[in-house]
């Protein structure tokens, strides 16, 4: 039995702890033996003091094997895309069933939306009858079935993660380093991974808004996956506007299948499809070459592939059927009619004419979070229908009057504020700004 007292004052003191100590820390923990006051002693030494390399796989493991481990049966490569979240990032509903177009099996585990940022279980629970609540007997079925499958979390997979990120929200110690590598880590690599590819945002709506900051994850996250076995390659992409022009759950889920089903793009629909293109194509070229070799050698025929997949409707014909095995109601993706719909929309005007030097995606996403699509806490309800459609973006010249953003909405009451907080994303001004790469780095290819 390990005496937690001794392992909350090495870390405050900076010393380093054993894996059978960090071991012994989460299990305990799990099962209920170690009280939420010393573990959040704990987080807040880890939080200050930090976790060298070693320790941070240890954590990583630990929290790992704390529950259920798929081990899909022989067959093709396994690999999945995290995404650290942001804006009208909505890339997985594309990717997965690409991916699976390719060869690629996709168990793909996700979570829902806080804040300002969405949530691919949101986003998918828009769809009429899906269903995100699997067993993993179901999930498993559907992904031997389809090579693709798109879940929430279990109470199999990592409940160590469950506890301890609950315990991080309400200590102030979410924004650790070696924490979140390992809460993100030992829930994708539960999924049994060949090979991961990692989106990692840094601007305005991102998690980690500084870019070293994002670098510095994407480092932390590509170290560990490999001393762990599994291939993983890290994008680090521009979130200082939202992503595409859709942010609310029924109208991304719209704007994907636009993309799926080779509908006219506007420029920041082609931009998401280029980046849903570019995520999947690394994804599919990392899984083939799980086994040795360098990614490079199979990414151009892998983009091509994928190119072609998209183009011929396959990824639209793979998600709708993924969508009925999962419990959509049949047919209801062929019209944008039978997705939620809000019953009110409203435009936002530019007050004056000029440059959109700013469209703040942080401001924004917390615009739609106020009308209904998002949730300031876990048990909020979501609006599936509400959001907005942003229609100015980085770098555009508008003319006083011309629309920046239309507000979609059932509930009149929250308007004004929403109105309020969108002006404020929007800057104005007589030069255009410095443009911006979407995708900033590749790391580890």
């Amino acid at each position: 039995m390990i005496r937690a007292e001794e392992i909350i004052r090495r870390k405050r003191d900076g010393g380093t702890l054993s894996e059978a100590e960090i071991a012994g820390l989460v299990a305990g923990y799990t099962a209920g033996e170690i009280p939420d006051y010393q573990l959040s002693a704990w987080l807040m030494a880890v939080y200050f003091r930090g976790l060298d390399g070693v320790e941070t796989r240890a954590l990583t493991r630990a929290m790992l094997h704390s529950g259920r481990v798929l081990a899909l049966p022989p067959g093709a490569p396994v690999a999945d895309k995290h995404s650290t979240g942001g804006v009208g990032d909505k890339t997985s509903l594309i990717i997965a069933p690409l991916a699976a177009c390719c060869g690629i099996r996709v168990p793909m585990i996700s979570g829902r939306g806080l804040g300002h940022t969405g949530g691919t279980l949101d986003k998918l629970e828009s769809i009429p009858g899906f269903r995100t609540r699997l067993s993993l007997g179901e999930f498993e079925a559907v992904l031997e079935r389809l090579g693709c499958a798109m879940i929430g979390q279990t109470e199999e997979i990592a409940p160590a993660d469950r506890k301890l990120y609950a315990l991080r929200d309400v200590t102030a110690t979410v924004e650790s380093l070696p924490l979140i590598t390992a809460s993100i880590l030992s829930k994708k690599l539960a999924e049994g991974l060949d090979a991961l590819l990692l989106d990692v945002k840094f601007g305005d709506g991102a998690f980690m808004q500084a870019y070293d900051d994002a670098r510095a994850l994407a480092l932390s996250m590509l170290g560990i996956a490999r001393e762990m076995g599994v291939r993983a390659e890290a994008l680090l992409t521009d979130m200082e506007q939202p992503l595409g022009e859709m942010v609310g759950n029924a109208l991304e889920v719209e704007e994907c299948l636009a993309i799926m089903r080779g509908d006219a793009l506007t420029e920041a629909q082609s931009a998401l499809r280029e980046l849903a293109l570019e995520l999947t194509a690394r994804m599919v070229a990392l899984a083939r070459q799980a086994g040795g070799g360098p990614a490079a050698a199979a990414l151009e025929p892998a983009r091509a592939e994928c190119q072609r997949h998209l183009a011929a409707g396959a990824a639209m014909e793979r998600f709708q059927a993924m969508a009925e095995a999962q419990g959509a109601e049949p047919g209801c993706l062929e019209s944008p009619a039978r997705l939620p719909r809000a019953r009110h929309e409203s435009l936002l005007a530019a007050p004056r004419a000029g440059y959109v030097r700013a469209a703040r995606a942080r401001a924004l996403g917390t615009a739609a979070m106020l009308l209904g699509a998002g949730r300031r806490q876990l048990s909020d309800a979501i609006d599936p229908a509400a959001g907005l459609r942003l229609q100015a973006r980085l770098g555009d010249w508008v003319e006083a009057g011309a629309p920046l953003c239309t507000f979609y909405y059932n509930l009149p009451e929250r308007l004004d504020a929403a109105r309020a907080l969108a002006l404020s994303a929007f800057e104005l001004g007589g030069s255009p700004p410095e443009a911006r790469r979407l995708v900033r780095e590749v790391l580890g290819s």
